[in-house]
């Protein structure tokens, strides 16, 4: 028992020592967490009094900033990758001016694109500017040259119209081949069936103006590859930043031609006559 009681002192007083040494040379920033051991009121098989071990108060707060200070940056990543990809699925619709596409997703509208198969395209039910329903059946068996803009367009829905009334009086008066021209609007909201007559009707009567839901219309610009956002939003009055994208469709409604925004009448109705006689020989 003696030789108990004195060893516990020496390692008291040796652990005093040893805290004591730390605290003084130990650097003012740098703490020293020690364990603290209580008696347990329970006693053990042979009578002797468990100790057991209470961690420092600071630890499990330390803990729990730790794990905050790691899972913001998992979670602020997680979500960065999630937009990205929902971006990239709707970007990768999109469709720049001009260039022609390297890969099969979509139609490149260059100047020299051909569409081989029914790569873009699908169904659709819209509504005419005689507020008739249409759908893709109803274009079955015509040439149809297809473009989507709107009429609030300052610059260049204006002259792709142009360009369409002129091209299809050439193929029409020097070829006698008919090709339907249809104008679908990206901005259904403020392009309404008798809003689009009347713009249509200041470019050709020939033209058929298609427009319908917002749901609807997005749906179709999806399944031909149409990227167009709203841009410089001031109330109602806005923008739409869109691909002009124009298709040649066969009269088994497959597309079979895209056309960027750099033709003129003359080449337009020239590659246009190129794809019919094609199909025709």
């Amino acid at each position: 028992m003696f030789v108990a009681r004195r060893l516990l002192l020496s390692c008291k007083h040796g652990a005093n020592q040893a805290a004591s040494f730390l605290r003084g040379s130990g650097s003012s920033r740098r703490r020293i967490q020690s364990f603290n051991y209580s008696q347990s009121t329970r006693q053990g098989t042979h009578g002797r009094t468990d100790l057991k071990p209470q961690l420092p108060v600071g630890t499990a707060q330390t803990y729990s900033r730790s794990q905050a200070r790691y899972a913001a940056p998992a979670l602020a990543l997680g979500f960065t990758g999630f937009i990205a990809f929902l971006h990239y699925n709707d970007e990768r619709r999109a469709v720049p001016k001009g260039q022609p596409s390297s890969s099969n997703s979509g139609c490149g509208c260059g100047s020299n694109t051909t569409v081989r198969g029914p790569i873009i395209g699908g169904p659709f039910t819209l509504m005419s500017t005689q507020n008739k329903i249409v759908t893709e059946k109803d274009l079955r068996d015509k040439w149809v040259l297809l473009y989507f803009g709107y009429s609030f367009s300052p610059d260049v829905g204006p002259e792709q119209l142009k360009m369409i009334s002129k091209a299809v009086d050439k193929l029409e008066s020097n070829h006698d081949q008919k090709i339907l021209p249809v104008f679908v609007t990206l901005d259904p909201v403020r392009d309404t069936p008798s809003h689009l007559q009347a713009y249509l009707k200041e470019f050709d009567d020939r033209i058929l103006g298609l427009t319908g839901s917002a749901s609807a219309m997005r749906q179709m610009a999806q399944e031909y590859r149409v990227y167009f956002k709203k841009v410089q939003e001031d109330g109602d009055d806005y923008l739409v930043d869109t691909s002009h994208n124009m298709y040649l469709l066969n009269p088994k409604m497959e597309v079979v031609r895209c056309f960027g925004v750099e033709y003129n009448p003359d080449d337009l109705s020239q590659e246009v006559l190129k794809e019919v006689t094609s199909l025709s020989q």
